[in-house]
This record gives structure tokens, sequence and C-alpha cells, in this order.
């Protein structure tokens, strides 16, 4: 389980045949981490199979190259990294698995004061999932949604978020693939009350989400 919160950003060092295999450059994710554990990559939980001071290795099997944009990587590219969440640490993101639903697209950038209004075009079977003012994670990044329409949904990009040594959401260009993560809380309500059709904010607070 992970915050959202990206530790570190990596690059990828290398890529094994048919993107399999990913070695990428890293320090301080490596710092007590051993073989076995899970580090996020891009918001895909992988599980850490080799390891120097300076780098790990991991793989990927062929369902996650085809949910995630994990493929589309190439020999330099920056990641988002984070190690798997500690019991009695800060919970400053929200909860997240690692497990990509799917994938968007970046649609446009705008300026706005200080901030950045980031939009991505996703599928409604990932939009159904997202609400104004909750919680998405995009490419390993515990982000606020500010809108959402049939189509797409917008973010506000604060300048810390955007730094380079933070995260590597500001290498995105318009037409590039993102990895989304929808809030866990929404499929399990959908799973257990099985009326996907008939969730709304007024269902939700009458029976105690809100």
């Amino acid at each position: 389980m992970f915050t959202g919160i990206v530790e570190e950003v990596g690059i990828i060092k290398e890529i094994g045949n048919n993107s399999t295999k990913l070695i990428i450059s890293a320090k301080k994710v490596l710092e007590s981490t051993r073989l076995g554990d899970s580090i996020a990559v891009n918001g895909v939980c992988l599980t850490v199979t080799q390891m120097e001071k300076d780098f790990f290795c991991a793989d990927c099997t062929h369902e996650t190259l085809n949910k995630s944009s994990l493929g589309d990587l190439k020999k330099g590219s920056r990641v988002n990294l984070e190690r798997a969440m500690q019991l009695g640490g800060r919970f400053g993101g929200h909860i997240v698995l690692g497990h990509v639903d799917g994938t968007g697209k970046i649609i446009s950038r705008v300026k706005d004061g200080e901030s950045i209004i980031l939009t991505v075009g996703a599928e409604k079977k990932l939009l159904k999932y997202i609400v104004e003012k909750g919680s998405v994670t995009i490419d390993g990044i515990s982000l606020t949604v500010a809108s959402v329409s049939t189509d797409r949904f917008s973010i506000a990009l604060i300048p810390h978020t955007m730094s380079e040594n933070t995260t590597t959401i500001n290498d995105k260009v318009n037409g590039e693939r993102v990895n989304i993560e929808c809030d866990i809380l929404g499929k399990y309500i959908e799973k257990l009350c099985g009326k996907s059709n008939n969730i709304t904010m007024d269902f939700l607070a009458s029976n105690g989400f809100c």
C-alpha cells in the first residue's frame, strides 16, 4: 500500500526484452529496501528482484504492460518512485494500492496564477469513480480532482508538485499517456451495494459516507 506522495524521481537505466524488465537508477527509495519489497513506479506496484546501491531491477508482466503506460518508457525516462507505506508514519496522500485501473491522455495544460490546470482524458469506466474534490492517482501522484465531465477530468498542480525534483508531472506533454488509479473506496462501495447506477452524493450522504 502507498500514499501517492512521491519520494524520489528515478531514471530508467535499461529496459529488457519486450519491456518486461526494468532497471531503474535510484538512491532514496533503496534505503532499508530489501529484495522482494514493493516500490511504486509511476504508480505501478512492482517487486524489487535485484538491487545495488544506486539501482534496482523489477519485472513487469504483460498484464501490467497492457494496463499501464510502463511499456511507453525508454532508456533515460524519468519515473516517480515511492516505497510501500510504513505503519506509524504520516499519511500525507490517500490510500493507493499501486494497481493501475487504466490510462488516460493529457489534453491540455492551462496556467492559473502560480498553478497549472492539467486536464486528462479518460474512459467512462474510469470517470465514474472520479469525483470533484476527491482523490485520484496519476503516475503514482496523489492529486485532488478539480472538475469532472463526461470524457475528462482536471486537477490543479501547485508549484511544489511540478518541481522536476519532486515528480515527473511537468515532463508530460499533450497526447502523452499517464497511469490512473481511482480511489479504492468508490469501487468497494459499488461492489458492496450492487447499485452502481444509483450511487449519488445524496445516496452516499444518507448512508454515512459523506
